[in-house]
């Protein structure tokens, strides 16, 4: 029958799982209604966690008074108890001597978010086990459990009535006369008042004056039900006298007008009854649901009744779980990990903290077998109602396991086990329930110094309207810099000690007004523009790098910084970049969700004696970083091209420079990170195994063959258009062009670059590519360079011009736009899938003539090559005999004539926009301007 019971509650949540899916797809625009909450938030508990909580709630209340060998070796998933310390056993004696008089009888046990009864069916078995071992029969026993021992509620009435299934189907299994015994299971769907007939409560009132009060407290205290449920905190009333009063009321005849009313005002007085009542054993997984996702009405009731938990609704559970539990009770629950950790769980924690935690398993994701990824993350623990503070707490860790079935099977695994006093998290700012931390790594707390007596963190400017006053740096008039635009941090991809300097704000006066008097912006102090600090990622990923953060830097809110750290930046950065840091961390919070509180409250230890040797090798590494940033071209301080800086005689020989010199640079910064973790795990008299080996992974861009030969080209795409030049380095037009500049190599003239499939034109861009190559690298080795760089590319051709040709026509532009992030300087113009018509422009030397240009100098002459071309292909097909060239020729005659459909309709449209003379502001970045082209501009997104 335990399958049967599993199939139940796996059919319900299945019945449930569509419009679980449709509440979520809406939940960003609509709060979740109370009829929707139990599909949004009901969850199935895996049979072997139902197990654990039973057998260490009930199962060990019993043990407590009644040891039994036999019994509990027939559970399974029993913790046994720690080895106590002398007071706790003495403590622990005088609970048990207590226990030794409960009776079967009187236990009392209550899952409030019952769900279809999977809980309590195993609450029933383990009952039997205690009844049977005290000498009462199965059939006697079936009666006394449902009319003495389970108690269920549920705000929802499906899940109600298959509890109520699920528990009689389990009772027949010891007692198969069970249901003609007219005995009903005390469970119930909890229902709301709001729509009981006030005559009838006014006629009630009147036959029994005396229970006026606590009547219309009922009826008030119930409103709203459905979404509140088992968190409705009830007062004592007089129960017995609101019975007898409704009871009088029924046995008139002449009332069953309010039938209905009468047997709903019945089930909230029982249900009142259980949230007033105080049991032994509270088992239950609570819904999940964060404040989110609820509506005003609900966080407006978790505000006033739980402050402390109002985040999620799991949270509140776990303090009203709390207060049906008796002065020796067990409760037993699984919900997310969260509040172990996270700091807007802090006054829940002291709260939990504040009785025996008896033993815990730390899940993890994967818990659920139908739950992927990481966000479910799942704890499930059993605590009492009385508190030692020198009591010793087993705890499971199977959070490294990431299947389900590995959790259940490494349960057993002693390894898995830690022991530890909860009074020891005090130690730790927050209290995060950090079960698994050495007591060296403890002590380092006892010290009080953390990294916010050193520095100020903040989190930077809020624009309120990011597409308004953020750009990349590459969007904008390059003269404007230092003027309107201003350098600025966002976070960014996970990279250590300098980099992701990529973005500028809009720093004007009118700018500053609006972050200041704006409700969703806010501007930074002006105390703390363009101070010399260490910036990191948003913190909401367990991987953090920490950065230098330049002078004529800001940051955004993206981009928290540290400042103010005067003589001691380059030795915290070293911290905050080494293992210590992510030791530290894992204590305060291991979860994904870390914030700017906990990087906070790192604790620090300023050593003198090892100072001046880590702030070098600081140092250093960010110099390292730095000049490898500076070799990719989205820095703003881009110089060259790497292979130009490594330049021999083939580009090959170039190519291999560099990656020599990038091993280097990457074997220097991680022989770096070693020895400063070194250093760190001294000064905190730490010993940990493979040290070396955690995290000194380097965060340098590495060489790869294909992506550096696709930024050689791109390169040389910023030197055929002006942006770079081989005479100077840097960046040198960006907003003015004047073609007089450049020596070495000309742009191209008038800022237009045919891609086509045939060198149609004098400035084809395999043409003006070669010309650069034999530029940069000679005549001599040309030939070679070609292979070498077309063998690189990995695309279709048989000469290595043929393959350079079809990367700049299917690939470049694609490329470029993934470098830029979306934000393309070069901007392609494209006909579409037949290749017909594609050229290049640079943004920064856009004019309103343009687009006539691009129809008359290129688009018109490439149609008039293509018809001229498409008649000699005629010509030769009717002069050749060979099967082989017809259908070449067929296929190219196709090709042709297709393509030349295709340029005659992207003329209309590049026609129209032509007579507009478009305007664009670089103020406004590329996605702004890019809009004004419509559909004659390879799409971005």
């Amino acid at each position: 029958f335990t399958n049967q019971i599993e199939i139940i509650g796996w059919l319900y949540q299945y019945y449930n799982s569509e419009l679980k899916d449709d509440t979520f797809k809406n939940i960003k625009k609509n709060k979740v209604p109370k009829n929707r909450i139990p599909a949004a938030t009901q969850l199935f508990t895996p049979n072997w966690i139902v197990k654990y909580m039973v057998e260490n709630s009930l199962g060990r209340l019993w043990l407590e008074g009644h040891p039994n060998t036999d019994f509990q070796t027939k559970m399974k998933y029993y913790l046994t108890e720690c080895e106590q310390e002398k007071d706790v056993n003495i403590e622990l004696d005088t609970i048990r001597k207590n226990l030794k008089n409960i009776n079967p009888e009187d236990i009392h046990i209550i899952d409030p978010c019952m769900g279809s009864g999977h809980i309590l069916t195993y609450v029933f078995d383990i009952l039997m086990e205690i009844y049977i071992s005290m000498g009462y029969t199965k059939s006697d026993s079936t009666i006394k459990i449902l009319q003495n021992n389970i108690y269920g509620l549920d705000i929802d009435n499906r899940a109600y009535q298959l509890a109520y299934f699920s528990i009689m189907m389990k009772a027949r299994e010891y007692n198969r006369k069970i249901l003609k015994q007219n005995i009903t299971p005390l469970l119930y769907p909890i229902q709301e008042s709001d729509n009981i007939s006030m005559d009838l409560i006014n006629s009630i009132i009147k036959e029994n004056p005396v229970i006026k009060e606590d009547l219309l407290y009922l009826i008030d205290t119930f409103k709203n039900a459905k979404e509140y449920g088992s968190l409705i905190n009830v007062k004592n009333l007089k129960f017995n006298e609101l019975k007898e009063a409704i009871k009088q009321f029924t046995s008139n005849k002449l009332n069953f007008i309010y039938a209905h009313d009468i047997n709903l005002l019945e089930n909230i007085l029982n249900q009142a009854i259980l949230l007033n009542k105080k049991y032994d054993v509270v088992i239950t997984n609570p819904p999940y649901m964060g404040s989110s996702g609820m509506t005003n009405s609900l966080k407006k009731y978790l505000k006033k009744e739980y402050h402390d938990s109002q985040r999620d609704l799991f949270a509140a559970f776990i303090e009203k779980c709390q207060k049906l539990l008796n002065d020796n009770g067990y409760k037993g629950m699984i919900t997310q990990q969260s509040f172990m950790f996270l700091s807007s769980f802090e006054k829940l924690r002291k709260k939990f903290l504040e009785y025996n935690l008896i033993n815990m398993i730390h899940l993890g994701a994967h818990a659920f077998e139908e739950i992927g990824g990481e966000v479910v993350q799942s704890v499930a623990f059993i605590n009492t109602n009385y508190y030692n503070e020198n009591y010793t707490t087993k705890f499971v860790r199977l959070t490294d396991y990431t299947k389900h079935n590995q959790k259940k099977q490494e349960f057993f695994n002693k390894n898995n086990y830690f022991l530890s006093k909860i009074k020891s998290f005090s130690k730790i700012p927050g209290n995060p329930i950090a079960y698994w931390a050495d007591k060296k790594l403890l002590n380092a707390f006892d010290y009080g110094i953390t990294i916010k007596d050193y520095g100020i963190s903040k989190k930077g400017i809020v624009s309120g309207n990011n597409d308004k006053f953020l750009r990349m740096h590459w969007e904008i008039d390059k003269n404007k810099i230092g003027e309107k635009w201003f350098y600025c941090v966002k976070g960014g991809k996970y990279r250590k000690y300098y980099g992701n300097i990529e973005r500028v704000i809009d720093l004007s006066n009118d700018a500053q007004n609006f972050y200041k008097l704006n409700k969703s912006s806010s501007m930074l102090n002006k105390n703390y523009l363009f101070k010399e600090g260490i910036t990191y990622n948003n913190v909401t990923s367990s991987k953090i790098g920490f950065r230098y953060l330049p002078k004529n830097v800001t940051f955004s809110n993206g981009g928290p910084s540290i400042l103010n750290l005067q003589d001691n930046l380059f030795y915290i950065l070293g911290f905050l970049n080494s293992n210590i840091k992510d030791i530290f961390l894992n204590i305060l919070n291991p979860t994904i969700n870390l914030n700017l509180n906990e990087i906070n409250l790192l604790p620090i230890i300023i050593d003198d004696y090892y100072k001046n040797k880590i702030e070098n090798l600081t140092k250093e590494c960010i110099e390292i970083s730095k000049e490898n940033w500076d070799f990719f071209e989205i820095s703003h301080n881009y110089k060259t091209h790497p292979f130009l800086i490594f330049k021999a005689e083939k580009i090959k020989k170039s190519c291999n420079l560099w990656k020599n010199h990038n091993k280097k640079q990457i074997s220097l910064i991680e022989s770096n990170e070693i020895e400063i973790n070194e250093l760190f795990f001294e000064i905190y008299s730490l010993n940990i195994e493979n040290k070396h080996e955690q995290n000194t992974n380097s965060t340098l861009k590495e060489f790869n063959i294909e992506e550096d030969i696709k930024s050689f080209v791109s390169y040389f795409v910023g030197c055929l258009f002006g942006r770079y030049s081989l005479d100077k380095e840097g960046l040198i037009s960006a907003g003015t062009f004047n073609i007089q500049n450049y020596k070495k190599y000309t742009p191209d003239e008038d800022n237009i670059v045919p891609i086509l499939d045939n060198d149609y034109f004098d400035d084809d861009i395999v043409n003006r590519f070669e010309e650069f190559l034999k530029t940069c690298f000679g005549t001599e080795h040309h030939e070679e360079n070609l292979e070498f760089i077309a063998k690189a590319l990995k695309k279709k051709g048989k000469t290595s011009r043929e393959i350079i040709r079809n990367y700049f026509l299917n690939d470049f532009f694609k490329d470029h736009t993934k470098t830029y992030q979306k934000r393309p300087i070069y901007w392609q113009f494209d006909s579409g899938k037949q290749n017909g018509f594609k050229c290049l422009i640079y943004m920064h030397r856009y004019t309103p003539d343009t687009l006539a240009r691009i129809r008359t100098e290129y688009l018109h002459k490439t149609q008039k090559a293509y018809e001229t071309q498409l008649e000699q292909q005629k010509n030769l097909l009717n002069n050749t005999t060979e099967s082989k060239d017809k259908t070449r020729l067929n296929n190219e005659i196709k090709k042709l004539t297709k393509q030349i459909q295709e340029i005659q309709k992207y003329d209309e449209t590049l026609a129209t926009l032509a007579d507009q003379n478009i305007q664009i502001d670089l103020d406004d970045g590329v996605k702004n301007n890019y809009k004004k082209f419509k559909n004659i501009l390879k799409k971005i997104n």
